[in-house]
């Protein structure tokens, strides 16, 4: 397999990290790659990582023609997915769509094998009612109220075209708040950064308050394998093309504070005091994903948060 990754932030540098493990040599094509962030989870030895935009269309196809791609994981998009295109809404529909419009032409033109694209579980806490089985399920109907979820669900049904148009094999992972080890810009939206923030101030000795809105997060490394699964070229989707990814549990903002607090001597993480006015979500349905995909996770949150922390107390270890 010759794959190659767009964006090597927060999920693409641990999909790269995952398939070095499994002997494959990924191109990471990132318009301002984080090198030294990049380091720290995947030796740059073992990858290739190209500079480069996903609306240059030109650009993207040489690099692809180049280099035989067969296989893309298009992690790439606005930074600070809700928050940043809500600031700047021009910019991430042009990016989020139009950079996931080249990657399926091209994939179409270029007779790519595989095309994973990280979605979002956002269609499901940024929308509105529309859950017309009484569940969380990936065939809802979404109605987004955001830009940001907007742009993926334009992304995922243009995914889903394309592969009922011209045979591009798509498939969509729509992630949970993702947390996980990044110590460049971006890496996710605001509920991840909160964790993030979290984590490292308690290292510094300083305080903290977690939001009280309860979120179901998903750990950065089981988006990976999640990824890497739906790459299997063995598996085939036919009409199920998307698939949730999360924890399968929601954990009170109460009991991420306990567990931070026990792992990180002298820490003070607490929960602000004013109620969440945001209701309650259940935990997203895996089951799709169980008996399809093949994905279970691994990493709950107190194993999620061990080896969070276990990252940040040892800096030199990719």
């Amino acid at each position: 397999m010759t794959l190659l990754i767009t964006g090597g932030g927060l999920v693409g540098s641990q999909v790269a990290a995952l398939a070095v493990e499994q002997g494959i040599r990924p191109i990471i094509y990132d318009f301002k790659p984080q090198r030294d962030s990049i380091r720290r989870i995947v030796p740059l030895d073992k990858v290739e990582i190209v500079e480069g935009n996903v609306l240059d269309l030109d650009q993207f196809e040489n690099v692809m023609k180049s280099r035989s791609v067969d296989a893309i994981v298009h992690t790439a998009a606005n930074p600070m997915l809700t928050v940043g295109a809500q600031e700047n809404p021009y910019f991430a529909v042009h990016l989020n769509i139009m950079g996931t419009v080249n990657a399926l032409e091209l994939s179409r033109k270029l007779g790519v094998k595989r095309f994973v694209f990280p979605s979002s579980s956002v269609l499901y806490t940024n929308s509105r009612p529309g859950t017309e089985i009484g569940k969380l399920s990936e065939d809802n109907y979404p109605r987004p109220t955001t830009v940001y979820a907007s742009t993926k669900l334009a992304c995922e049904n243009l995914g889903l075209n394309y592969a009922e148009g011209f045979g591009v094999d798509f498939v969509a992972l729509r992630f949970r708040a993702v947390i996980g080890p990044w110590s460049g810009a971006g890496g996710g939206g605001g509920p991840s950064n909160m964790v993030r923030q979290a984590i490292e101030r308690s290292l510094r000795g300083e305080g903290y308050t977690l939001s009280s809105r309860q979120y179901e997060f998903v750990y950065s490394k089981d988006c990976a394998r999640a990824v890497m699964l739906a790459l299997d070229e063995k598996k085939k989707f036919g009409n199920q093309r998307i698939f949730n990814v999360g924890m399968g549990k929601v954990y009170p903002p109460e009991q991420i504070a306990k567990l931070i607090n026990e792992r990180i001597p002298g820490a003070s993480v607490d929960v602000e005091k004013k109620a969440s006015t945001t209701p309650t979500e259940p935990p997203i349905d895996l089951s799709r994903s169980r008996s399809t995909l093949g994905y279970t996770p691994m990493y709950e949150m107190p194993a999620a948060l061990d080896d969070y922390i276990a990252w940040y107390r040892h800096p030199e270890t990719p």
